[in-house]
């Protein structure tokens, strides 16, 4: 039996890339425990090889990824579910999203709930103009588990997050496009190989390292950072130059600062 989460080292001309094919077509590609564990072996796979330039992550069938199996955490205690699925599908997702290289994600169908959650760990996201993309856990009185209101909010905007994830309602694949939610759309699946093979041909002639040092820093532009901020502020307020700038302020003077 063939894998549900299946890996091929590629070559196209100079460009040597991975594909991670979701292959549970006769399901939508719905996540289940095997097929995270297999992805999460596969990331191990990659982070390992130094000659991989991206990382495209596709599926086989009608849709992309329809998100995680209900029967995989349907029956679960909250406590299993948060221990055993949740965190273990962030951290997944998580180490996918910080492979040092590329990682696009070639959608041919649509990408509803884990699915979308799955491409927004990718850098970048082409779509055919057939697929639909969706967050329709509220429709179960569920909500986004693997991170992705965190993702979408930093992808698309809080203001269309709500939209996608309160409505629950999927939009088209055009309209993801003018939100910024995918970065090109395909007119159909020969379409995306074109423009998918252009994509991977210009990322194979870019430095490796500069990429994933890139890909770092933008990892680091949406980070939690609440509690350095308080840290850092209630430092400089310990300063004697905070004193004297607030001391100067209420005697309507210039401070005189003197670092320390």
């Amino acid at each position: 039996m063939e894998s549900e989460v299946t890996f091929l080292r590629k070559e196209q001309g100079a460009a040597v890339y991975a594909e991670i094919i979701l292959n549970r077509p006769e399901k939508g590609n719905a996540l289940n425990r095997q097929m995270m564990e297999q992805l999460d072996s596969i990331v191990s796979q990659i982070e390992s090889d130094r000659e991989l330039r991206a990382v495209v992550i596709r599926a086989r069938g009608r849709f992309f990824c329809t998100g995680g199996d209900i029967d995989a955490w349907g029956s679960l205690s909250p406590n299993d579910m948060g221990r055993d699925w949740i965190l273990y599908g962030i951290q997944v997702f998580g180490r996918l999203a910080a492979l040092p290289q590329p990682v696009i994600a070639a959608v041919s169908g649509h990408a509803l709930g884990g699915g979308l959650e799955l491409a927004l760990a990718a850098d970048l996201r082409i779509a055919v103009q057939s697929a639909k993309f969706g967050s329709p856990e509220v429709t179960l009185g569920m909500i986004c588990g693997w991170m992705g209101i965190r993702r979408l909010a930093e992808t698309i905007g809080v203001a269309r997050a709500r939209h996608l994830t309160l409505l629950g309602a999927p939009i088209v694949a055009a309209q993801a496009l003018d939100w910024g939610l995918i970065t090109a759309l395909a007119e159909d699946a020969d379409d995306l190989e074109r423009q998918l093979s252009g994509w991977l041909e210009i990322l194979s002639a870019n430095g490796p390292v500069a990429m994933a040092l890139t890909k770092g820093m933008l990892s680091s532009m949406h980070a939690d950072l609440r509690h350095h901020h308080a840290s850092a502020a209630a430092q400089a307020l310990s300063t004697e130059d905070c004193a004297e700038g607030l001391l100067a302020f209420r005697e309507k003077r210039k401070p005189v600062y003197r670092n320390r």
